[in-house]
């Protein structure tokens, strides 16, 4: 299921999750599998601070820096950034 937010669905978070976290651990983007834990690739804590940076300076949000333990996959923390970005979007 595809949430519109400013101008990003799911799909599309999942597709910028991807190729962020596939550069942090030196893959392929489709290497990257969106159900399986983080933790099983080797994102290691220096990583998730990194990816909380690129979130907050892309999309203006501004998480905690256990958000890739809270949503240990690219499918759940694209659907709490889709949910995040909705809920910034109806504050405004």
């Amino acid at each position: 299921m595809s949430v519109p937010t400013t101008g990003r669905t799911t799909d599309e978070l999942t597709v910028w999750l991807s190729d962020r976290i596939a550069l942090y651990l030196r893959r392929r983007p489709e290497e990257i599998a969106p159900a399986v834990p983080l933790a099983e690739y080797g994102l290691d804590s220096v990583a998730a601070l990194s990816l909380c940076g690129d979130i907050e300076e892309d999309f203006g949000l501004i998480l905690e820096p256990t958000v890739a333990w809270d949503y240990p996959t690219i499918d759940a923390l694209a659907a709490h950034l889709a949910e995040s970005l909705a809920g910034e979007a109806a504050a405004r």
